[in-house]
């Protein structure tokens, strides 16, 4: 296999952004999924958040972010290799995110096999109060053109 992965464990990016309600309803469009949680104020005035929460999957989003940000960083060791992401495990929404929160996301590289040029990241997602609202693990992979 061409390369090495130029990446330790420990490193790590991070991406911030303060959830806007235009993010939201975007989301909603984008992925067809209006649920009342999202979209409806008066519903969920009478929930026990007592207004809108942010999309679970807009989180996700916000994850794939920093994997960009990550494979960026390393790509250029690789660059006859386009890095693809495996999938998200254990992704887990903890507490609500709300129209308004700023949340900042951590990914991580807990592993990093260079035979399979893969990575293994652990990501958390904080809000504006340092509450972890949601974690997963995502595994990346550089591929050669020939699929290898």
């Amino acid at each position: 296999m061409a390369g090495t992965l130029a990446v330790d464990i420990g490193e790590e990016v991070t991406f911030a952004k303060t959830v806007a309600e235009s993010d939201v309803y975007l989301f909603a469009g984008i992925s067809g999924d209006f649920a009342a949680n999202h979209v409806n104020d008066e519903y969920m005035k009478g929930s026990r958040y007592g207004r809108r929460i942010a999309h679970g999957a807009l989180l996700v989003a916000y994850m794939s972010r920093c994997s960009t940000m990550m494979a960026e960083r390393i790509g250029g060791t690789i660059t006859s290799h386009t890095p693809v992401s495996l999938g998200y495990d254990r992704i887990r929404f903890l507490a609500p995110v709300f129209i308004g929160d700023t949340v900042s996301t951590r990914y991580r590289v807990a592993e990093v096999d260079h035979d399979r040029l893969r990575t293994r990241s652990d990501i958390e997602v904080r809000n504006q109060h340092d509450d972890i609202v949601a974690v997963a693990q995502h595994i990346l992979k550089w591929v050669s053109a020939d699929g290898q």
